[in-house]
């Protein structure tokens, strides 16, 4: 009797280890997987990153001595973070989609290092007819997102989705944005002049909000010695834009390049990315850089779903009943 209790008593032991040991595994494919999906991948892949190197010709300094390098601006340009508001973001929604924009910003910003970050619009999804209290809670949290070191520069440009289309905008809007982010249109470093323009404000039918932001350009194309139309005034050597959610590039008459940065969410795009710069006052070189695919994260979480399912039900002998019934089927083929 008594040997037969302390039988029992072991194998019930044996049982509690099986599952225990069960439990352990569970937890630790689910802590690797989440693990890597959240934040190894986005290292794994922004590292493949690099910046551009610039192919300018050294030049001769005095006594034909080689001329010391012009310095090089880094800078990383994004567009279309669309933060979901109040109206149409579900929770779950603005979570995933909010920690993918901050763990890829926050991974670049640690391995690419960049001077200065430049937001070309439809930073918000809401900004148009968000109320005061919304779009307070909006900006609370583009600064948790985007927040950075006081090295780096943070610029950004408003889009439609931020102040509304030309019909939609309006002084209040557009002075409640420059509130957040420095209204100034003319920011010069390493001797680089970037002009950030407000393309909504450029209809040219002559409204009011359009006419100040034509004044505006005027007076610094008057600083930069520059004196006829947008490209005319202004002279750039590069355009760089967003609000298309796609890459695309457009070669203007006066020779001007004009590039479409993607969209930096997963909400737009299924394979997010943004622009990296080399710039000097005489040359630039760019290059794209990928954020990690979606899918890519999905099939992942749904691959490790199913290996899960397979360590729960193997040792409960579920698995094993239809690789038996197969393996009876095929002798018995076999047999006829």
């Amino acid at each position: 009797m008594a040997s037969s209790r302390l039988g029992a008593r072991g194998q019930c032991l044996c049982l509690l280890k099986m599952r225990g040991f069960l439990l352990l595994k569970l937890l630790a494919t689910v802590l690797a997987v989440l693990l890597f999906c959240e934040f190894l991948i986005y290292y794994l892949v922004i590292f493949r990153c690099s910046w551009p190197e610039l192919k300018t010709p050294e030049a001769a300094g005095p006594l034909g001595a080689p001329k010391a390098p012009e310095p090089v601006l880094r800078a990383m340009f994004l567009a279309d973070t669309h933060l979901l508001g109040a109206v149409r973001g579900h929770w779950l929604d603005k979570l995933r989609r909010e920690w993918q924009m901050e763990r890829a910003f926050q991974t670049a910003l640690w391995l690419l290092q960049p001077e200065v970050v430049f937001i070309l619009g439809d930073i918000f999804d809401e900004g148009k007819w968000s109320s005061p209290e919304a779009w307070a809670d909006d900006v609370g949290r583009f600064w948790k997102v985007f927040r950075h070191p006081p090295c780096v520069q943070l610029r950004a440009v408003a889009g439609n989705h931020d102040i509304g289309f030309h019909y939609q905008m309006d002084t209040y809007r557009i002075k409640r944005f420059e509130k957040v982010f420095n209204p100034e249109r003319l920011f010069s470093w390493k001797g680089i002049n970037f002009v950030m323009v407000n393309s909504v404000a450029l209809e040219g039918d002559g409204c009011d909000i359009c006419s100040r932001a034509e004044a505006e350009l005027l007076e610094i194309s008057h600083w930069l010695n520059c004196s006829r139309e947008l490209l005319w005034w202004l002279r750039p050597r590069l355009v760089l834009s967003g609000h298309t959610h796609s890459a695309c590039e457009v070669q203007h008459g006066a020779g001007v390049l004009e590039v479409s940065v993607p969209s930096f969410s997963w909400r737009n795009r299924n394979n997010p990315s943004f622009i990296m710069g080399s710039i000097t006052p005489m040359d630039y070189a760019l290059a794209k850089c990928y954020l990690p695919r979606e899918d890519m994260v999905l099939t992942t979480y749904g691959v490790a779903a199913g290996c899960l399912m397979l360590i729960t039900l193997i040792p409960t002998g579920l698995v094993s009943v239809p690789f038996h019934f197969g393996h009876r089927v095929l002798r018995k083929f076999k047999t006829m």
